[in-house]
C-alpha cells in the first residue's frame, strides 16, 4: 500500500477516498481512527492525522466530538466530480492532443475505444474460463 517516493499522509487520504469512492465506506460512517491507519500502515499517527486532517479540510471527513471522523454526506460524489475532472485532465486530453496530430476524429477514437474494451472483455472472459 505504502509507496516510496509520494508523502505517506497523501497516500493515507487517497486510501481513504478510494474506500469512499468504492463504497465500502459509506456516507456518514465512521472513518477509521488515526491511531488505527497508523497500526494498519506501521506508520507514525501524526502522519496518519495529517492525512484525517486534508480530507476534513476538504469537507470529506467531518468530526464529531468525542466520537470520531465521519465521512460527509455527499463526499463520494465531489470525490467521482474531482476524479473524473483529473482523468479527462491526464488522459483525455493528451489522447485528444495526439489524435488531432495522427489525423483521427472523434469517431475514430471512439471506434478505437471500442475495439479495445471488447478485445479486454474477451481476454477476460476467457481468463475467467467463460470465452465469448
Amino acid at each position: 500500500m505504502i509507496e516510496d517516493g509520494r508523502p505517506i499522509f497523501l497516500q493515507i487520504a487517497e486510501s481513504v477516498e478510494d474506500a469512499i469512492v468504492d463504497g465500502s465506506l459509506a456516507e456518514e460512517s465512521q472513518a477509521p481512527s488515526t491511531n488505527e491507519l497508523a497500526a494498519f500502515h506501521r506508520i507514525n499517527p501524526a502522519t496518519a492525522a495529517k492525512g484525517i486532517a486534508m480530507l476534513a479540510d476538504k469537507g470529506v471527513l467531518y468530526k464529531r466530538r468525542g466520537v470520531g471522523m465521519f465521512v460527509a454526506p455527499g463526499s463520494r460524489v465531489r470525490l467521482l466530480v474531482e476524479r473524473r475532472a483529473a482523468f479527462a485532465e491526464s488522459f483525455v486530453d493528451p489522447l485528444l492532443a495526439e489524435a488531432q496530430t495522427l489525423g483521427l476524429e472523434p469517431a475514430d477514437l471512439v471506434a478505437l475505444i471500442n475495439d479495445r474494451a471488447a478485445a479486454r472483455a474477451a481476454v477476460s472472459a476467457t481468463i475467467e474460463g467463460n470465452p465469448q
